[in-house]
């Protein structure tokens, strides 16, 4: 049962992370990062991203 805790305890922390990453920040200086060589890969050859893959959205 505790690894079970644990388990459950870090599922909801990964969930509240990407929960936060989808707010934008207040400032306005905010820039999103410029894709990685392999997102601009699979875009160059037409491949689709997985939808968790966020781009500045």
């Amino acid at each position: 049962m505790a690894k079970a805790h644990v388990q459950h305890v870090l599922t909801a922390i990964a969930i509240n992370i990407e929960r936060l990453s989808t707010q934008e920040p207040q400032d306005s200086a905010y820039r999103p990062l410029p894709p990685t060589a392999f997102q601009r890969y699979l875009d160059n050859h037409e491949l689709p991203r997985p939808r968790w893959w966020r781009q500045g959205q």
